[in-house]
């Protein structure tokens, strides 16, 4: 797998890197850092994402070649290579852009760390045992003898992705392993502090209103069963100038008090359509349940789901099938 990894970068010079619709911090920084090692080997990379990142995590996009598909208009003809990056489907990149694969005449290399991927990758390389697939790039780059052409910056990018799917390092995903990854970023001149400043300092007034808001209006317990959940929706959004990114971790939250072991965050859209984020702890698991109700899947404890009620029905449904997860 290895071998074959490297075989397909030294036959490949424009590259072409992907992830997943709204992404996240894993997503941002495991293409940051794809994009910053292959300049290193002189080649030519570019990102191409389904849509933005929330505002903190744009910063880590200065000084890389990047488009949102709505704005991609580059012939794929001219890339040799494309690393799908932090997703497992096709359809994890969204409806419109993962018309893109048919097109795509390029091998390619899926890294990714979420369950049960699709097979439509030449490799494949998948551990849903690593916390995160920025950890598993630097583990690939490790394994390939190659991982001495990461620059600060992809260092950087690393970290932060680490750092965002693990919850600041409290998930049970972490292990021995993370943390010597993690003593070979700092060792390479991360400083963990202005990482973190750079994500979980950036709030406005506004951000903090809704998430007190959500808080002490909207969280609410399931009798009897250690679940809490919060759902919110398009109108209360809109009254506190909601920003893509001021509901993220706000699911931990629910998490945190003390006796919930299951915590539900759920959000309506423009469209009217329901996203919805699962967490768990101990014994109860969530991918299974996101999956078969509500479009979703992901990690035992950490999952995502979408749904096309209204959010009154999504919750209903919601309340209907939860013992499920019990």
């Amino acid at each position: 797998m290895i071998e074959t990894f490297k075989e397909l970068l030294e036959e490949a010079d424009r590259i072409l890197i992907t992830t997943h619709k709204s992404p996240d911090g894993d997503a941002v920084g495991s293409a940051v850092a794809c994009y910053e090692f292959l300049k290193s080997l002189n080649k030519s990379p570019f990102i191409l994402i389904p849509d933005m990142p929330a505002s903190n995590l744009m910063p880590f996009l200065h000084e890389v070649e990047y488009e949102c598909f709505a704005d991609f208009d580059q012939d794929l003809s001219i890339f040799d290579l494309t690393f799908c990056l932090d997703y497992n489907h096709e359809y994890r990149v969204g409806e419109e852009m993962s018309q893109i694969f048919t097109d795509l005449n390029t091998p390619k290399i899926m890294i990714d760390h979420h369950p049960q991927p699709s097979d439509f990758c030449e490799l494949t390389i998948s551990r849903p045992e690593v916390c995160s697939t920025a950890q598993l790039f630097f583990e690939v780059l490790e394994e390939a003898r190659l991982d001495s052409n990461l620059n600060l910056k992809a260092c950087e990018a690393i970290y932060l992705g680490i750092m965002t799917d693990t919850g600041s390092f409290r998930f049970p995903s972490v292990t021995a392993k993370t943390h010597n990854v993690l003593q070979k970023l700092i060792l390479n001149g991360v400083v963990p502090f202005e990482i973190h400043e750079k994500i979980f300092d950036q709030n406005t007034s506004d951000q903090l209103k809704l998430r007190g808001y959500a808080v002490s209006e909207k969280m609410e317990f399931i009798k009897d069963a250690p679940i809490g959940l919060i759902s919110l929706s398009m109108e209360e959004l809109s009254r506190f100038n909601y920003q893509k990114g001021d509901t993220e971790g706000l699911v931990n939250v629910i998490l945190s008090v003390k006796g919930i072991s299951v915590a539900i965050f759920m959000m309506e859209n423009e469209e009217g359509k329901v996203k919805m984020s699962f967490r768990a702890k101990g014994k109860y698991l969530v991918n299974d349940f996101a999956k078969k109700y509500f479009n979703g899947g992901g990690h035992k404890y950490a999952a995502g789901g979408y749904s096309e009620l209204s959010l009154e029905d999504t919750k209903a449904k919601l309340l209907k099938h939860y013992s499920e997860i019990l």
